[in-house]
């Protein structure tokens, strides 16, 4: 089994590890890689940005998906995208945890989504929470989503929120922690 399905399946690791140096920071190379020549690709040049956003993601960028450089993924073989995604510029994923985007979701600027946490005793070992944003949800500026956390179909997060929990679905939740405030109809 390898590192990221043993951190999705509950394990911790120390980051110490040689397995986890050699599956998670070979990826994180790779991903840095990318993620450099995405950013410093003319924005001219769609077709180009389409093609490096692809072979990152393993195929996922079509059917309307794309995300505006520069971002930062630090696990893109850990990142499932839908159709139809958009996320504006400055997004961040810490997803060695999992990430799922279904279809239709928007993402303003400067999202980030952090599958990670440490232990407090001992920083150097980690644990991960999967995170899930289902299906046509809208996630505002500045928003932080933290391990483990689902945000339900059709929901929208305000502006600088900080999600610690679950918020079901048709919701609008905002504020530090995220608290819901409205249901939609």
């Amino acid at each position: 089994m390898s590192v990221f399905e043993e951190l999705r399946n509950g394990k911790s690791f120390d980051i110490r590890n040689e397995q986890y140096q050699k599956e998670v920071h070979g990826e994180i190379d790779r991903d840095d890689h990318y993620c450099h020549l995405i950013n410093m690709t003319d924005p001219a040049k769609k077709q180009n940005l389409k093609d490096l956003e692809n072979e990152m993601f393993h195929g996922q960028m079509k059917d309307g998906t794309y995300f505006t450089p520069p971002f930062h993924v630090d696990c893109a073989n850990r990142v499932n995208l839908g159709k139809n995604v958009y996320a504006n510029h400055s997004l961040t994923m810490m997803s060695v945890g999992t990430i799922t985007i279904d279809d239709g979701v928007m993402m303003g600027p400067g999202v980030g989504f952090y599958t990670v946490n440490h232990e407090p005793k001992n920083i150097r070992v980690i644990k991960t929470g999967e995170i899930h944003i289902k299906k046509n949800a809208w996630i505002g500026a500045r928003v932080s989503i933290l391990p483990g956390v689902t945000i339900g179909e059709n929901s929208i997060i305000g502006t600088g929120a900080v999600v610690t929990k679950d918020i079901p679905d048709n919701c609008i939740a905002v504020g530090t922690p995220a608290k819901v405030i409205k249901q939609l109809n």
